[in-house]
């Protein structure tokens, strides 16, 4: 089997395994990274939601072969318990979080949404969530905690620039 490079998580990876092996089983297996969570296997729930190159994109029904010489984010990579990412402490502070399961892809999707649009509005964040099910009810306060991750990563580009 050819060996698959990528980076993960900012770090060089290489996985020999068959072409076209799942993104998600090869993250939740020998690479031990289990916050993608396997929901419908089709690419229809978003539950294993990651970036690659900045992209939201199901990694159940994504082969190992299209990630190749990419760029790929995993929830695992977004923050860290010491250095929160925005988006995770305003999840935390609007309290946008019920059993979890489906937070890590919509917390992925939102990541991409940021770095392509500053400043959304409450129907774009929605549309970037649309292909995200959640089906505890948070969406109000999902929607308000990616608008203020939002203003949080504004502010804090505009103290750097100045």
């Amino acid at each position: 089997m050819p060996k698959i490079q990528f980076r993960l998580n900012g770090a060089e990876t290489g996985i020999d395994a068959d072409p076209d092996t799942p993104l998600l089983t090869i993250l939740r297996g020998p690479l031990g990274l289990t916050g993608s969570h396997f929901g419908c296997g089709a690419g229809e729930c978003g539950a294993c939601t990651v970036l690659v190159n900045d992209h939201a994109i199901n990694s159940c029904d994504t082969p190992l072969w299209s990630i190749a010489d990419k760029d790929v984010t995993t929830i695992e990579g977004l923050g860290s318990v010491q250095h929160p990412h925005a988006l995770q402490r305003a999840f935390i502070a609007e309290q946008a979080l019920q059993c979890g399961y489906c937070l890590s892809g919509i917390m992925m999707s939102a990541a991409a949404l940021l770095k392509r649009n500053a400043n959304p509005t409450s129907a774009e964040v929605k549309a970037a969530l649309d292909r995200n099910l959640c089906r505890c009810g948070s969406h109000n306060r999902m929607v308000r905690a990616i608008l203020r991750a939002a203003a949080e990563l504004r502010a804090a580009a505009e103290m750097r620039a100045s």
